[in-house]
């Protein structure tokens, strides 16, 4: 544990602090408590429907942090208990959300609900209350870069003005109502924006973090193991899943779309500064990504493909990939954004991070993890014969 003399990048001594955590039960949230609970001396009240990710965490009684995490059930929909948590906290830290692309579709008024409608009362006890909140949006914000509308042959297009995104620059480009894949993106832009007005109108201290495709264990879940059989993950998890089962691995409208991918573990390093230096982090809005790993998503099939091999023993499939169109794989109104790319100077400047891990090592930590913790289950589901 980190003695109490840890400072912070201005050289002051990092205050102890209780930290409510709305959904830290989830793949963000379990990495996060696990760096807090074992570098530092803050305590954690932790809120979530479900608590699996974090259970060895909370038990049993003998481990070193024994009274310094709480686990608290509660549905932020409907549950007065929120309130009381966040005023006995020092900082908020939102992570809750409806956050994979297969849900934007068929789910549209419970993804604006989520995100946005159960997200105003958090941000009104933050206010109220005058407490710091650290809230969790998506780089699914900016939408279409500016230089998806040129021609593909134009050169404008290699400009990274036309398709860099910075926070405070760069536009939010969003499709046509009717492509509903829009509504998790806008859900999440007018939260950001009551969020600032607060900190404008009513001086509350926060920091909106904008996550690029943040990757390692426990990321979403393997479908009809540890989550609904006709669910659909996010890509890296659903590609995880095709390479358990044995299956192609399904290229939406080619895998053409671009994006970038970052270690768990870098992204952690990089939310512990936000949490540790209000005086740099408070009323910033920071990208968090590594540029350096950009792929596209058929590359990045590609790639897994040969990762998993080696990490499994198990020989690739003789035709590892198979194009599917985005009506058949996320049904009707579904769009989608081209590249994908974050600016870093903000954060670079503010907090003197960047990111570390390669794309293939990060693939490799996290193939491994997928292997050894599901690969028996799944096959047990593969076999398992089904009811007549």
């Amino acid at each position: 544990m980190a003695s109490s003399t840890k400072v912070d990048l201005d050289g002051n001594p990092i205050k102890t602090m209780t930290i409510c955590m709305i959904g830290a039960g989830g793949f963000i949230g379990s990495h996060l408590c696990e760096t807090l609970l074992s570098t530092t001396s803050h305590s954690i009240l932790a809120v979530d429907v479900y608590n699996d990710k974090i259970k060895h965490l909370l038990e049993p009684e003998s481990l070193p942090w024994n009274g310094r995490i709480q686990f608290h059930r509660i549905n932020i929909k409907h549950d007065s208990r929120l309130e009381g948590l966040i005023k006995m906290a020092d900082l908020t830290i939102n992570l809750a959300a409806i956050c994979t692309p297969a849900d934007y579709n068929t789910r549209p008024l419970d993804t604006i609900y989520s995100n946005f409608i159960d997200a105003l009362p958090v941000v009104k006890y933050c206010s109220e209350n005058s407490k710091r909140l650290i809230h969790f949006s998506t780089c699914e914000i900016y939408g279409k870069t500016i230089g998806s509308f040129l021609p593909k042959d134009h050169p404008l297009r290699q400009d990274p003005e036309f398709f860099m995104l910075k926070e405070d620059v760069s536009p939010c480009i969003f499709g046509p109502i009717e492509k509903q894949r829009w509504s998790y993106a806008c859900a999440k832009q007018l939260i950001e924006r009551l969020i600032f007005a607060e900190g404008a109108e009513n001086g509350l201290d926060f920091t909106i973090v904008r996550p690029f495709n943040w990757i390692g264990p426990r990321m979403d879940f393997i479908p009809g193991v540890d989550g609904p059989s006709e669910g659909v993950p996010r890509v890296l998890a659903c590609f995880s899943n095709n390479l358990l089962r044995g299956d192609p691995l399904k290229l939406v409208d080619g895998g053409e779309s671009q994006r970038t991918f970052i270690y768990i573990k870098d992204a952690i390093e990089a939310v512990m500064l936000m949490i540790e230096n209000p005086a740099r982090a408070n009323g910033q809005i920071f990208n968090v990504g590594n540029p350096n790993n950009e792929v596209t998503v058929k590359q990045l099939a590609e790639m897994m493909t040969e990762v998993y091999s080696k990490v499994s023993g198990e020989p690739s499939l003789e035709s590892p990939t198979v194009d599917v169109s985005s009506k058949e794989f996320y049904g009707e109104g579904y769009d989608d954004s081209d590249k994908r790319i974050p600016d870093m100077t903000i954060i670079n400047k503010q907090l003197g991070w960047n990111p570390k891990t390669s794309l293939w090592d990060l693939l490799e930590s996290t193939l491994t993890y997928q292997h050894r913790t599901y690969a028996e289950a799944v096959k047990q589901a593969i076999a398992k014969p089904t009811s007549s």
